[in-house]
């Protein structure tokens, strides 16, 4: 799960980015992990020497000139091709810009980006025509004359399903197809009253205080933090609020393994069968596939240890077709 964080200077981005990391990171780069109280009660439970979170890897850029003039830029644009999800920092606190604008002349950048590289390999394409039949792939000159005809309507690739479902154009690493989690930053006084739009498709929208937050992470012990938040009518923190979004976006949801060795969260695309989670931990396993044996989180904190939960019969034996589920705590036999 591969983020960057891109916004125009001053919004703010840099001390959100702190915030997420715990530490103003001289690389701009960061692994975060992932909160997953659900992997407490089961370290308790075998007390083990490695508990395993899942990692963001989040990615600061250079804030870029902005709507002022200038845009993103095209460096920030390139760079960021690799990522799978873009946080998107607006500055609602200082009036310099509207956020609104912000957002429009970040999203117009991506269009432009797309549509430059569309009509690139279209001409390519056209040239390779003219030279013989058998050079270019007419299903991937017709993708990408729908993803022009899109774009052309100022629309970002994300909107449509049909062309993200588009094998011929995955490799182009389109930036208006990218999920985009856009983060108003707003001053504390305003945490309360800011309105953001709705989520739309491919995106989702939240309000945060990006010097708050970072207030809040340099506190080292958690219960003031907690207090210091419930003083402030914080529900969730801005991790919470981002990794919730960052999953959202990409449709991911966590099972868990637990042992004497190490408790880990996994992060696994919803809909995905047993075979396919086994293969986020090890191809061998996928390959060896035999039985997983499934615990449903709240089997697990009915029971509050597998003995008593095979006693009543709520281990499970599932075979490489079953649909992972939130929570699952999953054991997988496998034989190599």
């Amino acid at each position: 799960m591969k983020t960057a964080l891109i916004g125009f200077a001053g919004a703010g981005k840099s001390e959100l980015f702190a915030a997420l990391a715990g530490t103003a990171a001289p690389s701009g780069r960061a692994m975060v992990k992932v909160p997953e109280p659900r992997l407490t009660p089961l370290a308790e439970l075998y007390n083990p020497p490695k508990i395993t979170f899942t990692e963001i890897e989040l990615l600061d850029l250079p804030g870029a000139a902005g709507a002022k003039g200038g845009g993103l830029g095209d460096r920030v644009l390139n760079e960021v091709r690799p990522y799978d999800c873009l946080l998107a920092v607006l500055d609602g606190f200082s009036g310099a810009a509207e956020p609104l604008d912000q957002l429009q002349a970040m999203e117009a950048d991506f269009l432009i980006a797309d549509l430059a590289v569309v009509e690139k390999r279209l001409e390519r394409i056209a040239q390779d025509k003219k030279k013989t039949k058998l050079l270019h792939d007419p299903e991937e000159e017709a993708a990408l004359l729908q993803a022009k005809e899109h774009l052309d309507l100022e629309r970002p690739l994300r909107e449509s399903e049909a062309l993200l479902a588009q094998p011929k154009l995955r490799g182009f690493r389109f930036l208006s197809a990218k999920p985009v989690l856009w983060a108003w930053n707003v001053g504390e006084d305003k945490l309360a009253d800011v309105a953001v739009p709705e989520a739309g498709p491919g995106m989702v929208h939240i309000a945060v205080s990006a010097r708050l937050e970072r207030e809040l992470a340099e506190l080292q012990d958690d219960e003031e933090r907690r207090a210091f938040m419930q003083d402030l009518g914080m529900e969730r923190s801005a991790l919470d609020q981002v990794v919730g979004g960052i999953y959202n976006l990409l449709g991911l949801i966590t099972f868990l393994t637990a042992g004497e060795k190490e408790v880990r969260a996994w992060p696994l695309r919803a809909g995905q069968p047993a075979q396919e989670a086994a293969g986020v931990i090890h191809s061998d396993i996928q390959r060896g596939f035999i039985r997983a044996e499934v615990l449903g989180w709240e089997d697990f904190l009915a029971c509050k240890t597998f003995k008593t939960a095979k006693e009543r019969g709520l281990l499970r034996l599932e075979g490489k077709e079953y649909v992972v589920r939130d929570g699952d705590i999953i054991e997988f036999r496998f034989n190599v």
